[in-house]
């Protein structure tokens, strides 16, 4: 395992799964049906660095409310509380740590916080935690006293104390990407450039600004060499201003003389050259992301170029941690791919699980006689059963004892 700040994360009633439990390798592949819950399980790392930034309120808004969020299954042991819960490894300086929250569902779809705690360890042993119980506060970490909102994360709130400004810059700086090629077809209002935006829509102000400072020349070809790889003699990309708008521009180059090139503007470049150019500026983008999770990279490119986007994967995997839902035998047929590597999601009795592989497809992997790409070519990349001898280890708790 290299480069993971999140281990694992504990699920409690967010949208369509009732419980469950995600363990990580990285990268780490998402496979499961149309409708299963990828997208909802992608939804949780948008959901809690949006949190980090907004209001709660304004992030349950924006998904339609907490009624839209919250598992509504019928189950009567599942308690009515949506909760998360996120585990750290090693990052920064920090040796661990853990960051949970509960939230209650009121009457006239008000809500308020019913616990919250944060864990960080310290790499030479040293431990600072709080735990929030609706309106009290206990913590060993002094001078701290934030004023409790019921309806308001204390997280964001003690972001800018340095005893636990790392868990808030790891859980702000997830991000996550389903690239919309419309959206990097038009024109584009500039902005700073600094975070691609989840549908890609602001690429030409974020591949501006990786052209500007010491390291524009290595990033531009490392760019282009990415880009060519995937759309043949495409050399280069650049934006161009337009007035008060952005957009790009694209440079084709063949034979030997070099005379022979055409430029084009985004908006007659094809779907899958612009969702290309979106991943890799999602990969590139500064500062990177702690967590980049990448929704169906394989939409509208050829099978072709598909190494090509698992070569940059596999290499953003070396500084990030990197999650990547797919439904395309092809993008897992790389041998380096083990059954740690992936997980299957699905959809059963009413919610969704998110699964190792079963022991079956596990053995075929291990033994080297079928391949993940394989597995899911001959639908056989089946979940381990619901009710198995792991269940338990699924099942994760929310809460510690901190003191």
């Amino acid at each position: 395992m290299r480069n993971m700040p999140i281990i694992k994360v504990v699920i409690k009633r967010f949208r369509s799964f009732p419980s469950a439990t995600l363990t990580f390798d990285n990268p780490l592949f998402v496979v499961g049906r149309n409708g299963s819950g990828k997208s909802n399980l992608a939804d949780i790392f948008s959901f809690v660095s949006e949190a980090m930034a907004s209001p709660l309120q304004a992030v349950f808004d924006r998904r339609g409310g907490i009624a839209a969020v919250r598992n509504r299954s019928s189950g009567k042991s599942y308690p009515p509380n949506l909760g998360l819960a996120f585990e750290f490894g090693p990052i920064n300086g920090v040796a661990g740590g853990r960051f949970a929250f509960e939230v209650r569902a009121l009457a006239n779809y008000g809500y308020q916080i019913s616990r919250e705690q944060c864990l960080v360890r310290k790499s030479d042993g040293t431990r600072w935690w709080f735990d929030r119980k609706e309106t009290s506060w206990e913590s060993n970490a002094k001078g701290l006293t934030p004023a409790l909102e019921a309806s308001a994360l204390s997280l964001p709130l003690i972001g800018g104390d340095e005893r636990f400004a790392p868990i808030v810059r790891i859980l702000g700086s997830m991000r996550v990407y389903s690239i919309e090629p419309a959206k990097l077809r038009g024109m584009q209002d500039p902005d700073s450039g600094v975070a691609l935006r989840t549908d890609g829509g602001n690429a030409a102000s974020v591949l501006q600004e990786l052209s500007r400072g010491e390291e524009s020349a290595e990033m531009k070809k490392a760019i282009n060499n990415i880009l060519e790889t995937i759309v043949p003699a495409t050399k280069s990309v650049v934006a161009e201003k337009h007035g008060n708008k952005l957009s790009m521009k694209f440079s084709q180059e063949w034979g030997s003389d070099k005379n022979k090139n055409l430029t084009f503007d985004a908006f007659n470049m094809s779907d899958g050259t612009l969702r290309s150019l979106g991943i890799i500026l999602a990969v590139f983008q500064k500062p990177s992301p702690s967590l980049l999770v990448i929704e169906e990279p394989e939409a509208t490119i050829h099978p072709g170029a598909l190494g090509a986007i698992l070569d940059l994967i596999r290499q953003a995997s070396k500084s990030m941690q990197v999650i990547v839902t797919t439904h395309s035998p092809e993008l897992l047929d790389a041998k380096w791919i083990r059954d740690s590597n992936l997980r299957v999601v699905t959809w059963q009795e009413g919610a969704s699980h998110a699964l190792m592989p079963s022991r079956a497809a596990r053995k075929a992997m291990s033994d080297h006689l079928m391949g993940a790409g394989e597995l899911l070519r001959s639908n056989a990349l089946n979940a381990e059963e619901l009710f198995s001898d792991d269940e338990d280890l699924r099942q994760g708790n929310l809460f510690e004892n901190l003191a």
